[in-house]
């Protein structure tokens, strides 16, 4: 037997059976016979006690201390060879050797060849002295073997295998046709993908077919025939691999690949339970020399950048190298699949491994072809669920997987929202109804009935079986009934739910639902945003177009320069419309520009570079929008950013996407970007002149004041930039009729924190008024006036609530008295 070979088998070996061939060299040495001969391991295994083949050889009278004294006195035990030159060596005979072969064999795809198959691949050898031995201590050979024979069946050991003990004789070799340790190799460390593809077991393959044809072709070659897929994760190259498998399956291939057969390679497997060096090496090494010996296989591996430093620990060779000379040659042919970035990282900077590969791009599949892909996986998923998946549902998927899903790529992203969608269905709609679980807790009751009964009254195990048989049957006719009367109908809202809980966009903003939403925007925004009519026009119109499908979906939703005085509603509007459209004030990203001033604080934005403090914690911006994808981003006082930072912008805004520091790329397609600047605002003031003239004259000098404001926009901005916005915006300073309303919007937020502590204010006319004539100043819009009532109401409120410590249900009443502002608590 080769060594290499020898050493594998005893690897594979359980520790009782390793411990039988220990006992069985000990033996050898104290009969001091040189060798180690089959009736040396066949003492060696009934001398172990624990092993399973002990007990089973004792019941059939083969005990150790037979056999011992037997050999003590048999001619067997006289026989000498020369002794070896290492004292500690022995050699194994022919017998022996081939009893450990074949246990190996036995044991078929078992993870350990244990004692039972040992004890087998001795009894049932055609060896004249050692049947002799058996008859004369009064073993039972027959029931031994026929025992041993039931045993191997149960473990799964081959037929064909078995048999061949039936005809062979103590000098011939094992059959090179019945030698299937190659392939159980392999079948340990991999699986039959051709075998899978005959048995129905992968799912459908639709489209590739170009790829599957540039595979066969490079398949062909006479040399560097291996062929390597490279895409993105979830574009299917898998599938590519899988349907080739499926073609060789159904004789669609070249006369040349009929016959081959496609094992994947499992890396991981290979490395698992490898303590020492040398072990995963020698694992591939063994592997290499199985598909060399079998021709018919392509073996694939998945992820192949991972053979680039696979165990290459203490300077050992890795695994990529140990794979070069078999490629080079041709002895081999190898599929294999990885990531551009993986490609690019590993395996082509190696150019000695890359000259050996054949690269094959597969590209992100288009919606029509993602479509069709679902329509020919809609059958498994049915039969899975047990639901019903239309035509149109499947286009939902497809189109909303494409929208709000960005950090996958298609099919993998639409099948993953099918098949979370039509889990979220069955969860919803168990079939598990109380007739059906009643009937499960009945089953359960029977078999614990049964099992009692097997030991003490084995007549009522033949009726409980039956009535087990029963239940069962009605369950199944139970759950059809269902089935036949409840369809369980996949819909619009459920696709909408998956994604949502998928990308933390609120289920609202993707149903359908929102269109009644949309269609209002304008009034629901103006009644938080006084006075910017303009502005929410031109900002509803946008995100309308946007949901509707009509805008360009490689950009955000809606990009907008703000204009204006400070305190005129800039920052508002950008946060009442997070609220209206993108679920709430958490939707909002503020990025505060006066953070980025400096040349080295805008790299920021995307992530520390590598080197540098904080690489690895992701950008300031990218990293926000990579945990709420749907949001609306506030750059504030653009003015006060470097200009890299419009580098960046003029980015966003055309590619809808940045790529951070780590190289992961960031989509703001589903975002709004908005930039606020007080630019120009001076420019306005100087112009409009002030008090009541002022007020008077707002509207018409608005035309003049959007000239201003973007002429020193202009100045500051390039043009390509500009150009790239949905629209530029100035704001209107704020009028006091339109004070007035916001101090009603106020007063109202005022009264909502009030109402937590069951209090309530009033607000006579007058205080009203004065408060407003107080608080007005065109100039700072807003600000002035929250300060007023701050001065005016809050802190005069606080006092009298620290005070008097009113109870729940006070009402407090803010009056003029004596020219002052007064708060009381109302006496009505």
């Amino acid at each position: 037997m080769n060594p290499e070979d020898f050493q594998e088998i005893i690897a594979r070996m359980s520790e009782n059976a390793q411990k039988s061939l220990e006992r069985a060299e000990f033996y050898s040495r104290e009969f001091k016979t040189g060798y180690i001969g089959i009736e040396h391991v066949l003492l060696g295994i009934l001398d172990n006690r624990e092993s399973s083949a002990t007990l089973l050889a004792y019941r059939h009278n083969l005990k150790f201390e037979n056999v011992y004294d037997f050999l003590v006195e048999s001619p067997l035990s006289k026989h000498r060879i020369p002794a070896p030159e290492d004292p500690n060596m022995r050699i194994l005979t022919d017998r022996a050797a081939f009893a450990i072969k074949m246990a190996s064999l036995v044991s078929g795809n078992s993870e350990e060849i244990t004692t039972k198959n040992l004890l087998f691949s001795i009894i049932k050898q055609k060896n004249l002295q050692l049947q002799v031995m058996l008859r004369k201590i009064g073993t039972d050979v027959e029931g031994l073997s026929a025992i041993l024979d039931e045993e191997m069946a149960n473990e799964g050991a081959d037929d064909n295998i078995r048999n061949v003990f039936n005809s062979i004789t103590e000098t011939e070799t094992i059959p090179k046709q019945q030698s299937g340790r190659e392939i159980t190799l392999l079948k340990k460390f991999g699986e039959d993908l051709t075998q899978k593809a005959k048995d129905g077991e992968l799912d459908p393959v639709i489209g590739r077919e170009i790829e599957v044809q540039r595979l066969i072709t490079i398949l062909l070659r006479r040399t560097k025939s291996n062929p390597v897929l490279i895409g993105e994760a979830g574009v299917g190259k898998t599938a590519v691999v899988e349907l080739l498998a499926q073609k060789i399956a159904s004789g669609k291939v070249p006369h040349q690949l009929v016959n081959k057969k496609i094992f994947e390679i499992d890396l991981a497997g290979m490395l698992a339970g490898t303590k020492f060096r040398g072990q995963f090496e020698e694992r591939l090494k063994n592997v290499i020399s199985a598909l060399e010996k079998h021709q018919e296989i392509i073996a694939f591996i998945d992820e192949i950048h991972l053979l680039t430093g696979t165990g290459s620990a203490d300077g050992a060779m890795d695994a990529a190298n140990i794979l070069k000379p078999a490629l080079a040659r041709g002895r081999i042919k190898l599929i294999g699949a990885t990531t551009f970035d993986e490609y690019k990282k590993t395996i082509e900077k190696d150019s000695a491994l890359t000259r050996r590969f054949q690269s094959i791009r597969v590209d992100e599949p288009s919606l029509k072809d993602t479509l069709e892909i679902l329509k020919g996986l809609r059958e498994k998923y049915e039969k899975y669920h047990g639901v019903v998946i239309s035509d149109e549902i499947l286009s939902e998927i497809v189109d909303m997987s494409a929208r709000y899903v960005f950090d996958r790529q298609m099919p993998d992203k639409a099948i993953d929202t099918l098949d979370e969608a039509s889990a979220l269905l069955v969860s919803k709609n168990s079939l598990h109804s109380n007739k059906i679980v009643n009937y499960l807790h009945e089953i359960d009751e029977l078999k614990k009935k049964k099992m009692i009964a097997e030991f003490s009254e084995k007549d009522l195990v033949p009726i409980y079986e039956s009535r087990i048989l029963q239940l069962e049957k009605k369950i199944t006719e139970e759950k059809k009934r269902r089935s036949k009367t409840k369809k369980m109908i996949l819909t619009s809202d459920l696709v909408a739910k998956a994604i949502s809980l998928k990308t933390n966009i609120p289920v609202r903003k993707i149903s359908k639902n929102q269109a009644k939403v949309l269609k209002n925007l304008e009034k629901h925004l103006s009644k938080k945003v006084i006075g910017q009519s303009e502005a929410i026009e031109q900002i509803s119109k946008a995100i309308r177009r946007n949901k509707s499908g009509l805008s360009d979906e490689n950009r955000p939703i809606g990009s907008f320069i703000f204009l204006g005085p400070s305190g005129v509603g800039k920052t508002e509007l950008s946060r009442q419309l997070a609220e209206e459209v993108f679920g709430g004030s958490k939707s909002l990203i503020k990025i505060d520009m006066s953070e980025f001033g400096e040349k080295h604080k805008t790299s920021q934005l995307l992530g520390a570079p590598a080197g540098y403090v904080g690489y690895g914690e992701g950008g300031t911006l990218t990293e926000k929008i990579r945990r709420q994808p749907y949001s609306v981003v506030l750059f504030d006082e653009i003015e006060k950013a470097h200009p890299d930072v419009f580098n960046l912008l003029l980015q966003l805004l055309e590619d809808g996407e940045l790529t951070d520091s780590q190289g992961r790329k960031v989509s703001f397609k589903n975002t709004v970007i908005i930039l606020t600047s007080n630019l120009g605002a001076n420019e306005i003031m100087r112009e409009n002149s002030l008090g009541f003239e002022a007020e008077n004259s707002l509207e018409k000098s608005h035309s003049k004041n959007k000239k201003l404001t973007k002429k020193a926009l202009s100045k500051f901005l390039k043009p390509e930039l500009l150009n790239r916005f949905d629209g530029i915006i100035t704001f209107k300073p704020l009028s006091k009729k339109e004070i007035g309303q916001i101090f009603e919007l106020l007063l109202a937020d005022l009264n909502n924190r009030l109402l937590r502590k069951g209090l309530n204010l009033k607000v006579r006319k007058a205080v009203k008024d004065r408060i407003i004539e107080k608080g007005y100043d065109s100039k700072n819009g807003v600000r002035p006036l929250r300060r007023t009532i701050e001065d005016l109401l809050e802190c005069p409120l606080a006092e009298e609530i620290l005070d008097k410590n009113p109870p729940e249900g006070t009402q407090f009443i803010a009056a003029m008295r004596k020219g002052e502002i007064k708060i009381e608590i109302s006496k009505e």
